[in-house]
């Protein structure tokens, strides 16, 4: 299918978006030549708000442009091979000065999360785009998200119990990581893991990376 891929004149639309430099939506990539890294690139972009890959465009901005179709492939192989489920990518080329092909590789955000890469202990990891890094995902991100996945029907939610213990923790201290709200709410780690995935699915906690970790907010301070 790529041999059919032709490269339209883009000089100057190439050169406005790597103006932007990387960040929570764009990824620079000089060589492509692991699909297993190129995937985790997919990953993180699929399971936030979707991004796209400049590929032949150096960490500095350089354009180099790609070095052959089998950059493309490698993609494709990224995309439908170490993901999963595979990711269905827009690959566009766009020809920059002196004949240098710049392909952009835009992945959408994902219909269904987590998006899961293979690693090459043959484990399977998703991945998020915070800035301009890929960070593997808290684990409590991905089991709120299987939830929203399994449960898409919104649950009701009391804010007493365990859970009003938990999110009235979390407004006091304003973010945590899991271990400092187990304290703060007098919480078992089974119970505050439980609550968090469960708040987490109906957006009602968030995370928000701090390195080299996830901290826990409350996305809705409108609690009756």
């Amino acid at each position: 299918m790529y041999k059919d891929l032709k490269a339209i004149r883009g000089k100057f639309y190439i050169h406005r978006l790597i103006e932007e430099g990387e960040h929570e939506h764009q990824d620079f990539k000089f060589k492509i030549s692991d699909a297993r890294k190129i995937a985790h690139s997919i990953s993180a972009f699929s399971n936030n708000d979707g991004g796209r890959l400049l590929v032949g465009v150096k960490d500095n901005g350089a354009i180099a442009g790609i070095r052959s179709e089998e950059d493309l492939h490698v993609i494709e192989a990224a995309a439908t091979v170490f993901c999963r489920p595979a990711v269905e990518i827009e690959m566009t080329a766009f020809l920059c000065e002196e004949g240098a092909v710049v392909l952009r590789a835009s992945i959408p955000k994902a219909s269904r999360r987590p998006v899961e890469c293979k690693e090459a202990d043959g484990s399977w990891k998703a991945y998020y785009r915070v800035a301009d890094e890929n960070i593997v995902a808290h684990p409590l991100m991905v089991r709120a998200w299987r939830r929203m996945e399994e449960n898409p029907e919104a649950d009701s939610i009391a804010y007493s119990g365990q859970q009003g213990r938990l999110l009235s923790a979390l407004e006091r201290l304003g973010r945590a990581s899991v271990e400092q709200l187990m304290v703060a709410a007098h919480l078992s780690r089974a119970a505050t893991e439980e609550t968090v995935v469960r708040l987490a699915s109906l957006g009602i906690i968030g995370f928000e990376y701090h390195h080299p970790r996830f901290l826990l907010t409350v996305n809705n301070t409108e609690l009756e």
